[in-house]
């Protein structure tokens, strides 16, 4: 293995994990060198399919693995902040699974753990990383659609109601928010920053937790976000960003690599169609720009900084603050 080929240790075997993994090994950038979960067999089995040589029956023994230069953080929501804390205190770098953490109490802890420790650490919202966000970035800093007056997205997904699953626990950081709307938030964020007002709605499952939530937020600009979340249908998953000159219409599902159309005020349609060439769903952008930070000596990516996925996981709390309230 040459010495610039980032070694990752994952936490967690699930089905994100295994996505990870499979679209780990179509770079050259990491090679996944260990995994960890709370059972040995778990580890075992998930090692075998994919040929790693570590196999470790708990997290922390992963963390301590000398083999192991940075992590993935793959386990249910609740255990983002134990996971990463302990990574981050063995001098790991660190790739969090979204959303960050349950709440921006436990968010500003780990940021002040990976900056007293000097450790890189980031948010693994991997749709930053994606050929069409960048090149929609790209449009937004040269100004080509003018003032920004509003941001739609949503982001809907039908799942059989299980009050075991995840996705309905409450003990698991189940519900829509959490899980589905953290994309549409962080899509926002990406394009108008932190809001100043938070207006929300929400319905809740026979287990308490969200089934769909809808959030307007408010920004001084003038500007508006509307954002929808739900676990009850497959929604068009479409975003758009709309400007005083012209506006983008992102295909769906908005938050993969997919196709978007640059629609001026006049109605001149500029078609870009899909650039992701590469095999796997899109992953490996993240883990790419985590191995160049890090061979970099760089602690955050600008793409997705720290303080960014702070003010995202505060707007989160406020999300669920206002719906409490409504």
């Amino acid at each position: 293995m040459a010495s610039d080929v980032l070694r990752w240790g994952v936490v967690g075997t699930g089905g994100i994990a295994r996505a990870f993994v499979e679209d780990l090994a179509t770079t050259t950038s990491g090679r996944v060198v260990a995994v960890g979960s709370r059972s040995r067999d778990a580890a075992e089995h998930f090692a075998d399919a994919f040929g790693i040589a570590h196999r470790h029956g708990s997290y922390a023994s992963l963390v301590e693995d000398p083999e192991v230069e940075a992590v993935y953080v793959a386990t249910p929501h609740p255990m983002h902040h134990p996971n990463c804390l302990a990574a981050l205190r063995a001098g790991k770098a660190v790739l969090v699974e979204k959303p960050f953490t349950m709440d921006a109490t436990e968010a500003r802890e780990l940021v002040a753990t990976a900056r007293a420790h000097g450790v890189f650490l980031m948010e693994a919202m991997w749709t930053r990383f994606l050929p069409h966000i960048v090149a929609i970035r790209r449009l937004l800093d040269e100004g080509a659609l003018g003032r920004i007056v509003s941001v739609h997205a949503d982001h809907g997904q039908w799942f059989a109601y299980d009050p075991r699953h995840r996705l309905f626990a409450p003990e698991l950081g189940g519900g829509a928010l959490l899980d589905l709307g953290i994309y549409v938030v962080s899509f926002a964020s990406m394009v108008l920053g932190k809001p100043d007002r938070v207006l929300a709605l929400a319905d809740a499952t026979a287990t308490g937790v969200d089934s769909q939530t809808s959030i307007l937020l408010g920004y001084a600009s003038g500007a508006q976000a509307v954002l929808t979340c739900t676990l009850l249908a497959r929604s068009p998953n479409r975003a758009a960003i709309v400007g005083t000159e012209a506006r983008v219409e992102i295909d769906g599902v908005f938050y993969a690599p997919t196709s978007y159309s640059v629609i001026r005020r006049d109605g001149e349609t500029t078609r870009v169609e899909n650039q992701h060439r590469q095999p796997g769903r899109g992953f490996r952008h993240e883990a790419d720009e985590v191995a160049r930070c890090v061979r970099a000596g760089l602690l955050e990516s600008s793409q997705m900084p720290l303080d960014e996925t702070l003010a995202i996981m505060e707007t989160m709390d406020a999300v669920r603050s206002a719906r409490r309230g409504a």
